[in-house]
């Protein structure tokens, strides 16, 4: 018969909520970027793209 055991380890980290807020905003900012990229893009493929992965989501785009 064996044994396993485990050490539980905590690890802790101090963010500040300036640097949450910081994170948050560019996430915002490169998403957005990311959305109208797709959605104005002249490139066919790009556009067909994000336009098939919104149907499949059941998100309506028209």
């Amino acid at each position: 018969m064996s044994t396993i055991s485990s050490t539980a380890r905590t690890i802790s980290s101090t963010v500040t909520l300036s640097q949450r807020l910081g994170a948050a905003v560019l996430a915002s900012i490169l998403g957005a970027g990311l959305v109208y990229f797709a959605g104005f893009s002249h490139i066919e493929a790009v556009h067909n793209a994000a336009h098939d992965t919104r149907h499949s989501a059941a998100f309506p785009c028209h």
